[in-house]
């Protein structure tokens, strides 16, 4: 019998607020360029004040938020497991969310007390992203919020690997992935930025612990997880750490492991102009290849075209008829 969702996923929830700054907003406030970078809510007010806020594009977001919401539109069936709180950025965000097509833990009469996360997105000209993040009550993500019901009802468990910095974020990982295996529901995980796997690597490894079905990751992220010094070296390197991969390569689009072949990802060119939400388009428009009859190289072609199609607007998501239109 067909699964009632594709992909459960859990990460973050975040309000991403994205706009547009030149290099000398980042030297002028002491920001660290092209990174992720956590902040407390004092700096992130301040940034906030800094930027004009009435021209920033708000929306739900969070890493596997993004992938979730991508794959929705394709027409993948979706389940998002996060925590906001009980403000008018928490019930934004339910609202958001389930605009997009994702079902979810979180109800509107049963948000907790605290404050939303929200993680202010800078765009230079160069197209290179920079996010400072304050995390609200998101940090508190736990297994609280897993929801198992959906989760044995679910093809794939897709983990965000932001969670990765709390220790109760790493507990629900675990669990989460855990219980999927005693379901027998397949698991992907994202690395999600280079710095989870650079500071937070042995947390990641003892998710990952025996393995995982599939595994989301770009290049450098590859690269040091695997602690090799060239994308093939880490390529045979994760061989043995998931019986499916993709890496993601920039301008020279991706590689796929499908288990028994190597296969090259061709790039769609574009003109970039915000590569933020690159990764997490292409994990959500893969996951739904991979659940919607798509082989592993044609949903690598459309998660590639679909990447391209997201750095050369800004924001990071396509609309539901831009997707639609890929596909």
């Amino acid at each position: 019998m067909a699964k009632k969702y594709n992909i459960y996923g859990m990460g973050n929830a975040l309000v991403d607020i994205v706009t547009e700054v030149e290099d000398a907003f980042f030297s002028k406030n002491e920001i660290e360029k092209g990174v992720m970078t956590l902040v407390d809510e004092a700096r992130q007010s301040a940034l906030v004040s800094a930027i004009d806020l009435d021209a920033a594009d708000k929306q739900c977001g969070g890493s596997a938020a993004n992938s979730i919401i991508g794959a929705a539109q394709f027409g993948a069936r979706t389940f998002y497991s996060c925590k906001v709180a009980n403000d008018e950025l928490g019930q934004f965000y339910l609202t958001d969310l389930k605009a997009n097509g994702a079902d979810t833990n979180l109800s509107a009469d049963a948000l907790p007390e605290g404050i939303t996360g929200k993680c202010l997105v800078m765009t230079t000209p160069d197209a290179e992203r920079t996010m400072n993040t304050f995390l609200g009550v998101t940090a508190t993500y736990s297994t609280e919020q897993i929801d198992e019901a959906a989760l044995a009802d679910s093809e794939y468990l897709y983990i965000e690997g932001y969670l990765v910095t709390s220790p109760n974020g790493v507990e629900a990982m675990k669990a989460a992935k855990a219980k999927a295996e005693s379901l027998g529901v397949k698991t992907a995980l994202t690395f999600s930025d280079p710095a989870m796997v650079k500071y937070f690597g042995d947390a990641m490894k003892d998710v990952i612990g025996t393995g995982i079905d599939l595994l989301f990751c770009n290049e450098e992220e590859a690269m040091t997880y695997t602690g090799t010094e060239s994308v093939p070296a880490a390529v045979q390197a994760l061989k043995a750490t998931a019986k499916q991969f993709v890496i993601t390569l920039g301008p020279d689009g991706a590689l796929v492991w499908d288990g028994q072949n190597e296969i090259k990802i061709a790039p769609v060119p574009t003109e970039a102009v915000d590569t933020n939400g690159a990764g997490d388009l292409f994990a959500g428009a893969f996951l739904y290849g991979i659940t919607n009859g798509l082989s592993h190289a044609e949903a690598g072609a459309l998660a590639s075209r679909a990447s391209s199609a997201v750095v050369s607007k800004f924001g990071p998501r396509l609309s539901k008829a831009q997707a639609q239109a890929l596909l």
